[in-house]
């Protein structure tokens, strides 16, 4: 009898995990010009001294006047964890539908979900306009608003929050960690390890699949 709905969903962050050791934003950054500035305001950012709003806010200045096209272009080239692919496919195969959770610009979202196959994402949105980036922001998104997109996902798939696994490596993380079924920290900071349910390191995301096969067992 076919599945009538999926077994769970599994919330994948970008920054930090998906892409290792730095951010989509920094790789944008660095080819437009503003990556010092950029990894400054990160940095405070990380320490908590300044939210991702105002870091926000600065980082996409210098999108201004770029075209649509031309970031998606450099994130083309975006530097990315090797095994994406195969455990998306693992996912799938056993019945764990594969979402962005992530604090990354949309068109990160939208490029990984072209090129991977994600269900979906979400993000915060960079305001374009005929067919360039105005260097305003859109819609801004926080690690709360990550937490309550990714839930209504999980709804719409008609899954309880218990369903769901979230990989992440950072305090972004924290709020959807607290709300899921499992919470794994992948190459993560001191604050995911200590929040999350299990913790594990490498240069290859198939390392996480152990503990989602341990999960579903139970």
């Amino acid at each position: 009898m076919p599945r009538t709905r999926p077994t769970g969903a599994v919330f994948f962050d970008v920054d930090g995990t998906l892409v290792p050791g730095t951010s989509s934003a920094a790789h944008l950054a660095a080819s437009l010009g503003h990556h010092a500035a950029l990894a400054a305001a990160e940095e405070a950012c990380a320490r908590g001294e300044v939210d991702n709003r105002w870091v926000a806010d600065r980082d996409v200045r210098s999108w201004a006047g770029v075209p649509v096209a031309e970031v998606a272009r450099l994130l083309r080239e975006l530097p990315l964890v090797a095994g994406i692919a195969e455990t998306l496919a693992w996912c799938r195969e056993h019945g764990l539908v594969p979402v962005l959770a992530t604090l990354a610009w949309t068109p990160v979202g939208a490029h990984l979900t072209e090129r991977f196959g994600f269900h979906a994402y979400d993000g915060p949105r960079p305001a374009h306009s005929g067919g360039r980036y105005t260097g305003r922001v859109a819609r801004h998104f926080d690690e709360y608003d990550k937490r309550e997109a990714a839930l209504a996902r999980a709804a719409a798939l008609g899954l309880a929050p218990g369903d769901c696994a979230a990989i992440g490596d950072s305090r972004s993380d924290l709020p959807l960690f607290a709300a899921t079924g499992l919470s794994i920290a992948f190459n993560g900071s001191a604050e995911a390890r200590a929040a999350a349910d299990v913790a594990v390191d490498g240069a290859d995301l198939r390392a996480v699949l152990p503990l989602l096969e341990a999960w579903l067992r139970q």
